[in-house]
Formats: C-alpha cells, structure tokens, sequence
C-alpha cells in the first residue's frame, strides 16, 4: 500500500530534525536555539523580542529561555533600543557570528546527505514544490 503524503513528508522532516540534533549537539545548541540564533543573524536591523518570537511562530514567553541560553554562551547580546528605551534589541555576538556558520555547515550537511538519493534536477523540483507549499499556507 502506497504511503500518505502527509507520512512522508513527517518522515522526512524527522530524520532532518535528527540528523540536524545530532550534528548541533557538539556545537552545544538545540535546534530551537540554533533556529532562533539563524533568525537573530540574519535580521537587518536587529530583532525585538516580540518580533524574534514572531517569526519563529511561537509565543513571546517561549523566546525568553532560547534568548537566555544563547545570551549565557556568549552569542547574542541584549541591548536597549535607542528608539525606545522601553524595548530591547537582540545583537548577535562575534561568537554567535562563528557559531551561526558552524550551525549552517551542520545544516547543510544533513540536508546533503538526506537528499543524495535524488539528482539534482529532481532536488530542484522538490525543493520547487514544497516553496510552493510553503508560501501558500506559510
């Protein structure tokens, strides 16, 4: 009997999500914490907390743990918006700089080895697809 879609795609995001951990666990991140450093790194100009948890797609008490985590090893700074005193900004460190790269490496990696079963050209079109997916309901 043929698998569900829905099956699949949940298989798929598993091993990603597994292999992912794995790689991240050297590196001393979750991969909550290695999200939240990936949306804190590339956000021109720096985040609000209020936004960081936006983007994540979470609620904004769940953004204070991950930010508490990542500002005790180092790799993002809190600072006081000099727009407004009352809100504050999240400033990836120099160390959360290096950090992000090796969290990106071991990202790619994983995915590499996921996907080495496809071509390229049918890599191309999955990736095309679910980006269609994505923006739809995203």
């Amino acid at each position: 009997m043929e698998r569900e879609l829905a099956d699949l795609v949940h298989g798929v995001g598993h091993r990603l999500r597994r292999g992912y951990g794995e790689r991240l666990g050297p590196l001393g991140l979750s991969p909550g914490q290695a999200r939240a450093l990936r949306v804190i790194a590339d956000a021109e100009p720096p985040l609000k907390m209020v936004q960081l948890a936006e983007r994540l797609r979470i609620v904004p008490r769940s953004v204070t743990p991950v930010v508490d985590a990542l500002e005790e090893a180092g790799l993002v700074r809190r600072e006081v918006d000099p727009a407004s005193r009352r809100s504050i900004l999240l400033v990836i460190t120099p160390e959360g700089r290096a950090q992000y790269t090796q969290v990106r490496e071991a990202r790619r990696q994983v995915a590499e080895e996921l996907f080495s079963v496809l071509t390229s050209e049918q890599q191309d079109r999955l990736r095309e697809l679910l980006g269609l997916v994505d923006r739809e309901f995203g």
